[in-house]
């Protein structure tokens, strides 16, 4: 296990506040520059359209943990209330809001359904917006924590990101496949940067600046299967941060619960997800979670390409420190 000093090496190494501005809140996105997404159209070449979002559902894996819950979907009109209403008519009806549906039923053959949803914004597939993990009463960039109030985040908000899109030329890095598992990565193995860039060598890619790294270790694959969305997986060490910065990459997403490695013992002593205070925190890098990877893997094993065009724009939700997102590869 790692002391805090060497975390503290490793945060003012790769520390970015400043870079691009005393006042930028989008962080390590400003590399992706616009010669950037023209590369990542470039990769385009058979018209292949991958989805690499979840389902957003009672089913979802949040259901394990008591602060955050699964989406709640609930119908707000539907046929029911539609062929009632016209069959008893509104003299009935002493509440303003059905009187009011009511009259969209009557005399013309329109009918319509709505509903709504009830959710936590990191609930299934999603970003983590910069406002999301800070210490020392910190925010990337140096902004002040107080910042992120209960009317939203001030500061490093996941609106702040929509000028960016969020497009770019997207690596998939397969160790699920370089590892020979049949599902997922276990735990208790967590992804080194050494193991990343075998895996990149392995496949014949190469990860430029401007980059969005997309790891797939199985996680999602297993939680489909089993519905436990309580149970670990491997995923990235803390040390990746550097192996991050490095190559400049401009966010990283991963098809389990935190994308980093959640096993304490080969953490940072006295901290909780390091590499999430030192990707958000220091860096400005977003980090992306519970993206399904499983068919732009087995696309990519097919041709052998693991380059492609990434869209992923979060919903954009002024002051939220994360968003969903259904993202797409394009091939």
């Amino acid at each position: 296990m790692a002391t805090l000093d060497d975390f503290r090496r490793v945060a003012d190494d790769v520390r970015n506040w400043g870079r691009w501005g005393d006042d930028d809140e989008l962080g390590t996105l400003n590399l992706i520059t616009a010669e950037k997404v023209a590369e990542a159209a470039a990769t385009v070449t058979k018209g292949t359209v991958i989805p690499l979002g979840g389902d957003f559902g009672s089913s979802g894996p949040q259901g394990a943990f008591k602060f955050r819950q699964n989406p709640v979907h609930v119908m707000t009109v539907d046929g029911g209330d539609a062929e009632t209403l016209v069959r008893y008519g509104p003299q009935w009806l002493r509440n303003a809001v059905a009187a009011d549906v009511s009259a969209f039923f009557a005399d013309n053959p329109f009918r319509f359904n709505d509903d709504m949803i009830v959710m936590p914004l990191q609930a299934a597939t999603q970003w983590d917006a910069l406002s999301h993990v800070y210490y020392e009463d910190k925010l990337y960039n140096g902004f002040p924590a107080d910042s992120v109030t209960s009317f939203g985040a001030f500061h490093c908000g996941i609106d702040k990101v929509d000028v960016k899109g969020i497009t770019s030329r997207g690596v998939l890095l397969d160790v699920v496949a370089h590892r020979g598992e049949d599902v997922f990565c276990r735990p208790g193995t967590p992804i080194t940067p050494q193991e990343l860039d075998d895996v990149a060598a392995a496949q014949g890619v190469s990860i430029g600046s401007g980059d969005v790294v997309v790891v797939h270790t199985g996680w999602w694959t297993r939680f489909l299967d089993t519905g436990d969305g309580a149970e670990p997986g491997a995923g990235l060490d803390w040390t990746c941060a550097s192996w991050l910065h490095d190559l400049d990459v401009a966010a990283v997403a991963a098809d389990n619960l935190m994308v980093e490695d959640p096993d304490p013992a080969n953490g940072v002593e006295g901290t909780f997800l390091p590499m999430h205070m030192l990707c958000l925190r220091d860096m400005g890098l977003m980090l992306g979670e519970y993206w399904n990877l499983a068919g732009l893997a087995a696309d990519c094993r097919q041709d052998g390409v693991y380059e492609f065009q990434l869209i992923a724009p979060p919903l954009k939700v002024v002051g939220a420190v994360g968003a969903p997102v259904n993202p797409i590869a394009i091939k």
